[in-house]
């Protein structure tokens, strides 16, 4: 049956940006709907590590998100949504060969003047914060605000706790505009919902919700593939990766990269990243991409090599090409917020995300800059 409700705003995508979107909104004192055409965390979320990481971001207006997000995802588990959602302050840990030593020292250090706590840790030091790690690294820098949630469950508690109104498998076809060009709404395969306000939480398909908005917001997925090994007694302490990884994710270039990053959950699998390449929403299983996800880890943790792996996965991380995401309003369409964007940090970056959105949504001054934000910052390329 097509329904017709009306609310304060509606959050197209019921990933963990969107569900961050409607706590804060809903604590703002707004009615909120969520809508998705599939599942909770059916998207980009679902196929997530979830990281909360500012280990890999340099000084600039990324990191300070990722340290709002990092203080908000702190709140969230003091208030007792810290074991629904598997959060572990367990840090991060960056290694470096002899050769990547003096750039990661130097990187460690511009964060270090930008609020992060980050703590050098000699070659011969690492075995006693990682026991079995590599011989022969030049040494490391630990990130004691690096966290993990587990991001399906992330997804659905902050939907649950936010008390938004969700309807799934409700594909919007068109957003609603008025004769002034405001939104008034979004119109889906099953009804419309009315709304003064539309966040655009729709993950990696965001630009082709901003489409049916009629504006344009350059995302392309960046696939990612994640190796899970069969369930292992404790034995990574940290989310450890190679210095390496903060340039691939920096990258623009469209094959194939990878460089290891190793965690372990509190389940017992051992989760192995990270991999990026776009080819669209080609989901085929590439071994070349997991023979090196595998060789990447072996490396950094010999162990490993003998352990199995049970499981791959794929998603499709959103990419912008200046590597930020768009957040905030879009001035070309009043009443449309953005909220997408976030390539493979969206996870980390959700609440930090949700509360500038409630902020804008509620007319009040952001906690930090919007600007590099700006969903139309894209106008010129998309001429």
């Amino acid at each position: 049956m097509r329904q017709r409700l009306t609310c304060d705003v509606v959050v197209v995508g019921a990933g963990v940006v969107g569900a961050a979107c409607a706590l804060y909104a809903a604590r703002a004192g707004l009615d909120v709907t969520v809508l998705d055409r599939g599942c909770v965390a059916g998207g980009t979320t679902g196929a997530g590590e979830g990281n909360l990481l500012v280990s890999d971001k340099e000084p600039g207006p990324e990191l300070e998100l990722a340290l709002l997000s990092a203080r908000l995802w702190a709140d969230l588990a003091d208030e007792g949504l810290g074991e629904a959602v598997e959060y572990e302050a367990k840090g991060g840990l960056v290694v470096a060969t002899p050769e990547a030593w003096t750039g990661l020292a130097a990187f460690a250090a511009a964060q270090r003047q930008a609020g992060v706590a980050a703590v050098e840790v000699p070659a011969g030091h690492l075995r006693d914060v990682e026991p079995h790690l590599a011989h022969g690294l030049a040494g490391g820098v630990r990130y004691p605000q690096d966290a993990q949630v587990m991001p399906a469950l992330a997804a659905a508690h902050l939907l649950r706790v936010s008390g938004a109104r969700l309807l799934t498998g409700r594909e919007v076809t068109e957003v609603l505009r008025g004769p002034d060009g405001a939104v008034r709404g979004v119109r889906t395969d099953r009804g419309e919902v009315h709304a003064p306000a539309v966040v655009n939480a729709a993950g990696t398909w965001g630009g082709e919700l901003a489409a049916r908005a009629g504006v344009s917001l350059p995302v392309l997925p960046r696939r990612g593939f994640v190796l899970v090994t069969e369930p292992l007694p404790p034995r990574i302490r940290h989310k450890v990766y190679a210095a390496g990884y903060v340039a691939d994710v920096a990258s623009d270039a469209a094959e194939l990269q990878t460089s290891p990053v190793v965690e372990g959950t509190a389940a017992g699998p051992v989760l192995i990243g990270a991999s990026r390449e776009r080819v669209g929403f080609d989901r085929s299983l590439s071994l070349p991409a997991l023979r090196a996800l595998a060789a990447g880890a072996t490396r950094l943790f010999p162990f490993l090599a003998g352990v199995r792996a049970l499981r791959a996965y794929a998603g499709f991380r959103p990419y912008l090409p200046d590597h930020l995401p768009a957040i905030g309003p879009d001035p070309r369409a009043p009443g449309l917020f953005h909220a997408c964007g976030h390539e493979g940090a969206g996870i980390g970056l959700a609440t930090g995300t949700g509360h500038l959105i409630a902020q804008a949504l509620t007319g009040r001054a952001p906690d930090i800059r919007l600007r590099p934000f700006r969903p139309d910052r894209f106008r010129e390329e998309a001429a």
